[in-house]
């Protein structure tokens, strides 16, 4: 009875997930617009935007803060702390943990051979230490996001479709929500073409559609997976590492067809210990 007495009495409709939608690009695209639309009011107000100022981080979390207003609103503190427990889902197939942890980074490697350039990004001349403090900032901005797309987006998707199409869905939301930076001068984005990151996003949310399924619901894992897309060790592979990615996806989706195109077993609770999800 105590365990019930602390379950959240809401569990998050389907429905949900166009206001996550509509938070998510009102923090992200409003922030970011601001910048572009009033670039020296916002630079006398604010500051250069870059890539350590409050703001990028704010836009950066925008998908979290959003996940964050619907599970409160839903499950209260009590939801948050059920929500959050999915951090410590650290278990999955070896397969995974190996695609993660050392395929990634050997899709930049080859990338970046194929172009010509090196297997490892260069030092700067401080030396590895200001690479290592990069990277731990690294973990604080993208993988961050993944607490709205793989917590939130993901299974209540998967509630009406298959997580093939339900992964190709927030892969276009995902791409088309970066749009803005793209404008924006001071972010990495302005300097990139946008279609092939369009469709490496696409690719990259297939791609661990089967590891979130695999993870029963984990934001651990995407979130080592999407830490791995910004490691500042990896070198710059565009856009080769994005047409490796598309080969690496079109094999994965093969290899778990029976899944990927099957809602058995797909992940659906945004808060587990709760009725959300139940066919």
């Amino acid at each position: 009875m105590a365990l019930l007495q602390r379950l959240p009495g809401r569990p998050i409709q389907s429905a949900a997930l166009l206001p996550f939608v509509a938070i998510t690009f009102a923090i992200t695209w409003g922030l970011i617009s601001f910048y572009i639309f009033f670039p020296k009011l916002a630079v006398s107000m604010f500051g250069e935007i870059s890539s350590s100022h409050p703001f990028f981080f704010l836009a950066t979390w925008g998908p979290a803060f959003a996940a964050f207003i619907l599970v409160a609103i839903c499950g209260g503190w009590a939801g948050i702390k059920l929500f959050l427990s999915r951090l410590l889902l650290w278990r999955c197939s070896l397969v995974w943990a190996t695609l993660v942890m050392i395929g990634l980074p050997l899709v930049f490697v080859a990338g970046s051979v194929i172009k010509g350039g090196p297997v490892l990004a260069p030092l700067p001349p401080e030396g590895v230490g200001p690479m290592i403090t990069v990277l731990f900032i690294m973990l604080s901005l993208g993988p961050i996001e993944e607490l709205g797309w793989r917590g939130v987006a993901q299974p209540l998707l998967q509630r009406q479709m298959a997580p093939i199409w339900a992964g190709l869905i927030v892969g276009m939301v995902w791409g088309l929500w970066h749009l803005p930076a793209f404008y924006l001068s001071g972010t990495v984005q302005s300097g990139w073409n946008f279609t092939p990151f369009f469709i490496g996003n696409i690719t990259l949310a297939v791609l661990v559609t089967p590891l979130f399924n695999n993870a029963r619901g984990s934001l651990l894992w995407p979130m080592l997976f999407h830490w791995q897309l910004i490691n500042p060790f990896w070198p710059d592979a565009e856009p080769h590492d994005t047409w490796i990615l598309v080969a690496v996806s079109v094999v994965v989706v093969w290899l778990n067809r029976a899944t990927m195109f099957s809602r058995d077993g797909a992940v659906t609770r945004v808060i587990p210990g709760t009725n959300e999800g139940r066919r």
